[in-house]
């Protein structure tokens, strides 16, 4: 991994170890400060390194100086993509750090390691601000399509009700299908390739996204929320938590059998509902900015966007 004499020592960058949880928790930290709207911790990003696919090859960076670590990135090759050489490298710089050539290095480190395992495209989520907009224009990156984190406080009381479902609609949670999730998946599967995207996404291994999505650590089975049609999964919104007050939906989405009739709709104010009364304070979901239904739905909700990306991409030659 590169290093680059900066102030008083060399800033290093390295990969971290599964076994490193002072590692992991500094990554935390240096992200929760750059998006404060993302819930993530420590035991979270080792799980995820973990228990990655191989193909994958996925890993976590950090940059340090003087035994802190001041930047942070994952990078990875899409495997969930049918379209072969596209990585994703996400970086991140605390804010209090920048201007010490941390992110130059991690963004060196994260594309050898993505060029090493055949990636060609690299794309990058980018906060829109100016500084950070600016950075990847100079290391070659060209913007594509943005994204909203949306926020919405649960204290307030100022949730809309809940609407009533059809004579043929039902509710469930995802604690309901704790035996047997393969209809969850599917109707993922289904969903996630409808998604406004700059990449193709495939779900295939059932196995994996019950890695990835099902067994993850910040998963919420009870507030997890799904729509049935008459005994039919048909809309859900997967939810995660942490370990304290704050709640995020992370994926919603309707089967095209199903769609028009206000589901997702359903889905996200019974799992908002709940979520309030198990007294998490907080939540957060996040939006492709062209996904106008989604939008319409979370501003229903109350959500207010509270932060925008960009993606940025770059042709590694």
């Amino acid at each position: 991994m590169p290093r680059v004499p900066c102030h008083s020592m060399t800033v290093i960058v390295r990969a971290v170890r599964p076994e490193d949880g002072a590692a992991a928790e500094g990554f935390a930290r240096v992200r929760r400060a750059v998006l404060p709207h993302m819930i993530s911790n420590a035991v979270a990003l080792t799980y995820d390194l973990v228990h990655a696919a191989p193909e994958a090859h996925f890993v976590l960076l950090v940059a340090e100086q003087d035994g802190e670590i001041i930047g942070a990135a994952t990078a990875a090759v899409a495997d969930f993509s049918p379209t072969p050489g596209v990585g994703m490298a996400n970086v991140y710089v605390h804010p209090e750090r920048r201007g010490r050539g941390a992110g130059s290095l991690i963004v060196r480190a994260a594309e050898e390691h993505l060029a090493a395992h055949g990636v060609r495209s690299v794309f990058s989520w980018v906060l829109d601000e100016p500084g950070y907009r600016a950075f990847a224009a100079r290391r070659g990156y060209q913007p594509r399509r943005a994204g909203h984190f949306l926020r919405l406080d649960l204290t307030d009381g100022a949730l809309p009700p809940r609407p009533a479902p059809a004579a043929d609609v039902t509710l469930a949670t995802g604690a309901d299908f704790a035996d047997d999730p393969r209809p969850l998946f599917d109707l993922d599967a289904e969903t996630i390739a409808d998604e406004p995207s700059d990449v193709d996404v495939e779900f295939t291994r059932y196995e994996q996204w019950l890695s990835d999505t099902w067994r993850h650590p910040l998963a919420s089975p009870e507030l997890t929320t799904v729509a049935l049609v008459d005994g039919r999964p048909a809309a859900f919104t997967l939810a995660r938590t942490d370990a304290g007050t704050q709640y995020a939906t992370v994926m919603t989405g309707t089967s095209r059998a199903f769609r028009g009739r206000g589901l997702a709709r359903l889905c996200k104010s019974e799992s908002l509902h709940r979520a309030r009364s198990a007294g998490y304070t907080v939540a957060f979901t996040s939006n492709d900015a062209d996904n106008g239904a989604m939008l319409a739905i979370n501003g229903w909700c109350g959500y207010a966007i509270a932060a925008t990306e960009v993606r940025y991409v770059r042709e590694l030659g």
